[in-house]
């Protein structure tokens, strides 16, 4: 008997993911590593530049043509750029995945024709910025990890419960006494109490959450429809408990009217 699972199939996209997550995390770091590493400009005053006042960001004025915020561009389009998930498609321009990937302000301050100056205060806004999507990254990297395990755990107790169908489909029912069929019926039962509980572990791990940092957090729910949008359900592990549930209550109609002719 056959019982459709698409567990397998999930763990090998939540691994795949997490590769894909480390890469744009390792990309982060080398972005931030590089920009560090960069001389902002003393400019006076009558200088374009990104300045905070009173929590609100403003861009100056530029009276000059020197684009400061080129190195800056380059590094993100030689790190960050070709792992962004906004930009697979490979038609958005540079300065559009800059404002995905971190604010409207720092990607108009960035633009060659803002003509802005690279300044202290514009380097430590992209570096705080960095920063913040990298620790985003390592949380996503973690939740994916327990979403792996989490996928292990219940493939393991769904396999136990399939293994023991096919295995029992080898005899037939009628070569079962009434006593044999009496705990086939019995054990069929406790295999849908362990599809319920494997249901309701899902959804307690659903509802919770894993932190990097304090601003720093994914909700396990979440990551459902971003993980598995291109799957035929939006819940793997939920599906298949809720086809095998099907199949062991088919099974028990079948033993219980075998039970009931032998009566």
């Amino acid at each position: 008997m056959a019982v459709d699972t698409y567990i397998e199939q999930a763990r090998t996209r939540a691994r795949s993911e997490q590769e894909a997550i480390a890469e744009m995390r390792d990309a982060y770091e080398t972005f931030i590593n590089r920009v560090q590493q960069l001389q902002p400009e003393q400019t006076p005053s009558s200088v374009a530049g990104l300045t905070t006042a009173g929590g609100v960001t403003h861009l100056s004025a530029d009276a000059s043509n020197t684009d400061g915020c080129r190195p800056v561009r380059r590094a993100f389009a030689e790190t960050i750029r070709p792992h962004s998930v906004a930009d697979i498609d490979q038609t958005e321009s540079l300065l559009e995945t800059i404002r995905e990937e971190f604010t409207d302000a720092i990607a108009v301050a960035l633009a060659p024709t803002t003509e802005a100056s690279f300044t202290p205060d514009l380097k430590q806004m992209v570096l705080a910025e960095a920063r913040s999507r990298k620790s985003e990254a390592t949380a996503l990297r973690k939740a994916l990890e327990r979403e792996e395990a989490h996928l292990d755990e219940a493939g393991a107790a769904i396999d136990n419960i399939i293994a023991w169908i096919v295995d029992a489909n080898e005899t037939p029912l009628t070569d079962l006494g009434f006593d044999a069929l009496q705990q086939r019926h019995d054990t069929l039962a406790s295999h849908r109490d362990r599809c319920e509980e494997v249901a309701r572990d899902r959804q307690e791990f659903l509802r919770k959450t894993t932190n990097n940092s304090v601003d720093a957090g994914v909700r396990h729910r979440s990551l459902m429809p971003y993980l598995y949008q291109d799957f035929s359900v939006d819940h793997p592990v939920l599906a298949t408990v809720a086809r095998l549930t099907e199949t062991c209550q088919g099974c028990q109609r079948t033993v219980r009217d075998h039970l009931v002719r032998r009566a």
